[in-house]
């Protein structure tokens, strides 16, 4: 059956078929104009665990979502799909967290790598193993940018991502980063790990096709941190979710303030969302919640008024969510996901 033999047959107004892809979608990967990478990886995580299970989590939660999008007419047609959950990813993953955990453990005890003989060896492997994660990422996005696909990663933690940013340097001669975000990422091997999930963005400003850092809603950060933005002679730019609010407290209406990061922003952006931007109340389980933060339609109505200004979300990804007792984070990030694809695919006239 061709792909509008597909569209002729499916009830979007129907119950989610969860036979299907993601979403209860009938399209194949290869019929889908937007494609999810799942990177079910959480070894460097500082916190609480459990990320890695977000792409199946979300994957499950997806059959929920309702598929009228109020914004773009037929979105569904566009058509989405989510590549097979990577299994040694996965198995890869579990087996170095427990390695890395004992690691960290020992760092909050005092030990050091040059005082422990065992630490350096675990740190070593863990190395090893985020440079092939990274690799496998980078080949399989640029498998599906090749295909001319739109392409979107669901992690795992928010180190997953680095990636599929060296797979569109490839593919783009500039580009900016918009990173919504409780915390900035910008360390320096954190805990020892080149590869943390609080070094992504650190890790990121290594491509030099990336022209522009662009945070917004950062509120937990170090000093260092904050140097290197004031530092960073304008390739760094910040919106910390303390000035939004002060910003707000004192007339500022969201819309303006959305004006102002937008302006900021190149013309091709990749959008890198850590749930954790999010108020805590709708990613409770995420693996570092911080007070603060965004409503969902408030991160939407932003990433709109980008694809409305003309601008391309030339890749995303949606890092950190994490499954609890029940289905509350997986389906927040569902509908995140699902809204987002679908502005990523219309801003590249899909």
């Amino acid at each position: 059956m061709s792909k509008a033999e597909k569209i002729k047959k499916f009830d979007p107004n129907g119950l989610g078929d969860k036979n299907a892809n993601i979403f209860g979608l009938p399209f194949s990967i290869e019929e889908a104009e937007v494609v999810i990478i799942p990177v079910p990886w959480e070894v460097t995580v500082s916190y609480s665990a459990g990320t890695a299970q977000g792409p199946q989590a979300i994957f499950d939660a997806s059959f929920q979502v309702d598929l009228f999008d109020p914004e773009i007419a037929d979105a569904w047609k566009t058509g989405i799909a989510m590549d097979i959950i990577p299994a040694a990813i996965e198995k890869t993953s579990n087996a170095l967290r427990k390695k890395a955990e004992k690691y960290i453990n020992l760092l909050e005890k005092g030990e050091t790598i040059q005082s422990h003989k065992g630490m350096k060896k675990t740190q070593a492997k863990i190395h090893s193993a985020c440079l092939q994660m990274n690799k496998w990422v980078k080949a399989r996005a640029l498998h599906f940018l090749n295909r001319n696909k739109v392409v979107g990663l669901l992690g795992g933690d928010h180190s997953t991502p680095l990636g599929m940013m060296q797979a569109l340097a490839e593919k783009h001669k500039a580009f900016g980063v918009l990173q919504i975000d409780a915390h900035a990422d910008l360390r320096d091997a954190y805990e020892g790990f080149e590869f943390s999930h609080a070094s992504i963005m650190f890790n990121a400003l290594k491509i030099p096709q990336i022209k522009k850092l662009v945070q917004v809603g950062i509120r937990d950060f170090c000093e260092a941190e904050a140097e290197l933005v004031k530092k960073s002679k304008g390739r760094i730019k910040c919106f910390y979710d303390r000035d939004i609010k002060h910003k707000q407290y004192n007339g500022s209406t969201w819309a303006s303030i959305c004006r102002e990061i937008v302006v900021s922003l190149p013309e091709k952006i990749y959008l890198s969302f850590d749930i954790d931007g999010l108020d805590p109340k709708l990613c409770p389980n995420t693996g570092t919640p911080v007070a603060g933060g965004f409503e969902t339609e408030q991160v939407l109505f932003l990433i709109q008024q980008i694809v409305e200004s003309g601008r391309s979300i030339i890749g995303f990804d949606i890092n950190e969510v994490a499954p609890g007792k029940n289905e509350w984070d997986a389906n927040v990030g569902a509908r995140l996901l699902y809204r987002i694809a679908n502005l990523a695919a219309h801003s590249n006239g899909k």
